[in-house]
């Protein structure tokens, strides 16, 4: 059973302005938890006031990083009703991404319940300007105070807010992108394929250094620099003259919600779209000879990134003339008008808050 504490005090904060809220700097009043303990099972679950949380200086999360998140937003859609887009995905790769981890994934009915309750608590932090939206955080953690090397038997589940507006603060539409030939992401067989923490820490030294060089984000390449992988925090597509082309799951490649989405999108509209591995040297030969249009990112933070310049080895290659493509515009059009209700949802990709 879900509780709200008994002290929880009248909203301390409002929402912002749309333009003070950027990505990821402003959290809600409230957020929620629930904690696991092997042999006691799920207890103390509870929408609370927004605070730090207290942890023991051995727990498991701090030495040996078992931590895994999702990201997942909320939208008002046009008749005010508050929507989510695809919470089943998330649910079940958090799932995946906890057996890797060895975490004890919450039950389902607890994960939609703790984000009914923070949600419907919180529903005035959901803005209703078509550029923002309210980004939710489930985090899983190992807290158990144990030095020894092996699976947390204590577990924290707990999901914050936040209310967002642009991912990027460039305005020419799309985005600039260094490809790393140096550092590496992820393996097969790693970590790659989940939304560990881990993931994030391996990336941060080659982000600083591309942002260092003008660019916005990094297109990560395998073990051998050859083969394409994923950009910055998002898949990558790329749009061929005769197919649209993004890189196959191969345990090395995060399997984005926007991503299966955009698959099925394209193919409902009857595009030739294959996922296989494709490497820079094909990339570049095919740009050569014009058979590259363009190519664009694909992530909840900001659903469709179109790509206006990939520069590998210090070579630019200009895509699309810098410009937004017109099938990174359609898809980014259709996705964005089906989250907030202005065009019909074939796909069953929306769930009413009501409804989780």
């Amino acid at each position: 059973m879900i509780e709200q504490t008994s002290e929880m005090p009248m909203a301390s904060k409002k929402l912002p302005p749309s333009s003070e809220l950027g990505f990821g700097r402003i959290f809600t009043n409230h957020w929620f938890s629930s904690h696991y303990s092997a042999g006691k099972g799920w207890y103390k679950s509870a929408v609370e006031p927004y605070g730090n949380i207290s942890m023991n200086p051995a727990a498991s999360v701090l030495h040996y990083g078992q931590a895994l998140f999702e990201g997942m937003k909320a939208f008002r859609q046009t008749d005010d009703s508050i929507v989510l887009f695809r919470p089943e995905f998330n649910y079940n790769r958090m799932v995946n991404g906890a057996e890797r981890l060895c975490l004890e994934a919450p039950p389902k009915a607890l994960f939609m319940q703790g984000l009914k309750d923070l949600l419907t608590l919180e529903a005035d932090w959901v803005p209703k300007d078509p550029s923002a939206s309210l980004y939710i955080r489930p985090t899983l953690i190992g807290t158990e105070p144990f030095l020894g090397v092996r699976p947390s038997r204590e577990i924290l589940f707990y999901i914050i807010l936040s209310p967002v507006g642009s991912y990027y603060q460039n305005t020419s539409g799309t985005v600039r992108i260094w490809v790393e030939d140096q550092a590496v992401r992820a393996i097969p067989g790693g970590l790659g394929a989940v939304k560990a923490g881990a993931n994030y820490a391996a990336s941060l030294q080659a982000a600083l250094l591309t942002k260092s060089k003008g660019y916005d984000q990094v297109m990560w390449l395998n073990a051998d620099h050859d083969e394409i992988e994923e950009v910055g925090t998002m898949n990558v597509f790329f749009v061929f003259k005769d197919e649209i082309v993004t890189p196959a799951l191969n345990g090395a490649v995060l399997p984005g919600c926007v991503r299966d989405s955009v698959l099925q999108l394209l193919r409902h509209q009857g595009k030739k779209v294959v996922e296989r591995s494709i490497n820079m040297t094909e990339l570049i030969e095919r740009h050569t000879r014009g058979d590259l249009l363009e190519a664009f990112g694909t992530g909840t933070a900001a659903v469709i990134s179109p790509i206006g310049d990939l520069n590998f080895k210090g070579k630019p290659y200009i895509l699309n003339d810098g410009k937004v493509g017109p099938v990174a515009e359609k898809i980014f059009k259709i996705i964005s008008g089906i989250q907030r209700g202005l065009i019909p949802d074939p796909f069953g990709w929306i769930t009413r808050l009501e409804n989780l």
